[in-house]
């Protein structure tokens, strides 16, 4: 077989050609296929994915023109007798990058399916990987039939590799294994340790565990103090301005890939779409892939109700254990085609601009930087008092501890959406892991220990904050879960992690997120000592002398006065002043902290990865005033 023409080298005429043939064959109109050549002009894409994006065409119709410009057959995958001992032979990430599927095979003729017209490189390729073949018959298909057969044929693989992939490349990096046997070891010896001088020592025990605590409180409270202060000198900074935004062309832009995993959200699916509808960025150069679990048929007719763009395309991801967002994530990583990929959750509004910063960051940045994350803040701020505080929380974390963090170049847990990765990398860092609940933090961890690092862009990311206690529980205590399997995986050999990271990298990780849990979990034993001198006077202090009340009562004022004051820095950079008072409030929510902790704490010895449900919408399209 001789080859043939590239399709990466089709004259202008020729593509013209597909343009008078769609409007000859009544498929669009002359205006439809001339703003398409004018933005052809502009970013440099083909005519097809132009119409695609703009939805002036659809997919069937579009490829099945393009059968006949060519010459070649068409046909559905889906419809088609797929002998997958074929596609298999080549693998997954061959026929991905070639757009090539090799469907059937008879003895003689090897049927591929295509999605561009076969160049010679793709030909000789072929020729080299089945070299008994004596003809290739190609036929033309869409793009979204070669991913479902993908999926189809790889099923098994892509479950084993979107659930162990971290774990069979990196066992010790992985929350399969909750404890280690020296973990377990350890524990032990400390809870019979503490028994023992409990029996032996009572007065001894209390007083030192007293002071183990208060100590404890006080420098993970001080360090957060720190390093936002850090942050609040960049305050007036800007990494990206608009300016430079405005200098991109969109000729330039790379193909970017979103991925939207989404469960149980039928009822904000299409508000979803809406939000990012708003995004400035070439449609034609954005790839939606929305991953909705197996047994969700409600979100996926949803999803189809809201009628989207060709550029979102549906990911279905088969029902297997665990059901998390982070295996979602990994099985829609196979799939995506962007050079760069960022994540979304499905309440999500970022600003329209945030692509292009996180491009501009990228390219400012050194080869090292390989994820930038965005700012999260609330649309719903002022609806009650959680919503109050998870604005105070949330504005204080992301605009002053996250670019502290990064002024201080300290490791950076990730926050759960905006986050947008060189997808090369993040491929090379073997995804998220499946098992460990708050897989963005852990994932940020991961990527420090590889020296490389995360950037802090100004553009925020606009979610709903959880107005109801039983629903905020629940998504805390996952979180605070997760902080305690990250501090548990990459503390199994402490010396290595400072060997790796060295001293002042492993005391940030050991005081941020191992210390955030174990602040919420000794918060209580902090009141214990004031409180019964409160109640009980000079008869308490036979186990807490009047030095350790004084101990005490100073960290509770102190440690919690730091921590009000953080609450109360967080309104500036917003200039939501009005939240101010609520500050005041920080240690009541402390007390629903504490509470989420140790429902953390039995989860994790009962059911580390179970992924519990956050439910969105429950406060309408209710917006800030802010």
């Amino acid at each position: 077989m001789q080859p043939v023409a590239s399709s990466t080298s089709v004259t202008p005429a020729q593509r013209q050609r597909l343009g008078e043939y769609l409007v000859e064959a009544g498929m669009v109109q002359p205006w439809q296929i001339q703003q398409a050549l004018q933005q052809q002009a502009v970013t440099g894409e083909r005519l097809g994915k132009i119409l695609l994006a703009s939805g002036y065409v659809h997919r069937l119709d579009l490829y099945r023109a393009l059968s006949d410009l060519w010459e070649l057959p068409f046909v559905l995958l889906t419809q088609a007798d797929i002998d997958e001992a074929v596609p298999v032979k080549i693998g997954l990430p061959r026929i991905r990058r070639l757009n090539a599927f090799p469907y059937q095979w008879d003895g003689h003729t090897m049927r591929v399916a295509i999605t561009e017209y076969p160049s010679p490189e793709t030909q000789r390729e072929l020729y080299e990987l089945f070299p008994n073949v004596q003809h290739f018959e190609y036929a033309v298909t869409t793009e979204w039939d070669i991913d479902w057969a993908l999926r189809e044929v790889f099923k098994s693989s892509l479950i084993k590799g979107s659930t162990y992939a971290l774990f069979m490349r990196h066992p010790q990096e992985s929350a399969y294994m909750v404890f280690t046997r020296g973990q377990y070891i350890t524990l032990a010896s400390l809870v019979m340790l503490f028994i023992v001088c409990l029996y032996f020592a009572p007065q001894a025990t209390f007083i030192g565990t007293s002071i183990f605590i208060n100590v404890v409180f006080f420098v993970a409270v001080a360090f957060k103090v720190i390093v936002s202060l850090a942050g609040a000198r960049i305050e007036r900074v800007q990494p990206v301005t608009d300016a430079e935004v405005a200098s991109l062309r969109d000729e330039d832009l790379p193909f970017y890939t979103i991925l939207l995993p989404v469960y149980k959200e039928a009822n904000i699916i299409g508000l979803l779409m809406d939000n990012l509808s708003t995004l400035d960025y070439p449609k034609e150069k954005l790839e939606i892939l929305v991953l909705i679990e197996e047994d969700d048929p409600e979100t996926l007719e949803a999803a189809k109700a809201a009628r989207p763009p060709d550029n979102v395309q549906f990911v279905i991801i088969p029902d297997s254990q665990p059901k998390t967002k982070p295996k979602a994530c990994n099985l829609g990583l196979y799939f995506a085609r962007g050079e760069y990929l960022v994540i979304y959750d499905a309440e999500d509004r970022p600003e329209p601009d945030q692509l292009k910063k996180a491009l501009i960051l990228f390219q400012k940045g050194d080869p090292s930087l390989v994820v930038v994350q965005g700012a999260l803040n609330y649309f719903n701020s002022d609806y009650n008092f959680l919503t109050r505080m998870f604005t105070l929380e949330y504005s204080y974390w992301f605009d002053y501890m996250l670019p502290g963090l990064d002024v201080l170049n300290l490791p950076t847990p990730l926050g759960g959406t905006s986050n947008h990765f060189r997808t090369d990398r993040l491929r090379e860092l073997a995804g998220w892991d499946p098992f460990n609940v708050t897989e963005d933090a852990d994932l940020g961890i991961r990527a420090s220990m590889r020296n490389y690092t995360v950037g802090i862009v100004n553009s925020t990311t606009y979610e709903e904050a959880n107005s109801q206690v039983g629903n905020w529980i629940r998504q805390r205590s996952r979180w605070i879960k997760g902080y305690m399997q990250t501090t548990l995986v990459h503390t199994r050999n402490p010396m290595k992690l400072v060997r790796t990271v060295g001293l002042k990298n492993a005391l940030s990780f050991f005081l941020l997120v191992g210390g955030t849990p174990l602040t919420f979990l000794l918060a209580p034993l902090l009141w214990i000592p004031f409180i019964l001198w409160i109640f009980f006077g000079s008869d308490s202090t036979f186990f807490f002398p009047t030095f350790a009340v004084y101990i005490a009562a100073f960290n509770l004022l102190i440690g919690n006065g730091l921590a009000i004051y953080l609450n109360m820095l967080a309104v500036f950079r917003r200039k939501l002043y009005w939240l101010v008072p609520f500050a005041l409030l920080n240690p009541f929510y402390w007390f629903l902290h504490s509470y989420a902790a140790y429902k953390a704490l039995i989860q994790l010895f009962t059911k580390p990865f179970y992924w519990e449900k956050t439910v969105h919408g429950l406060t309408g399209d209710h917006t800030t005033t802010a």
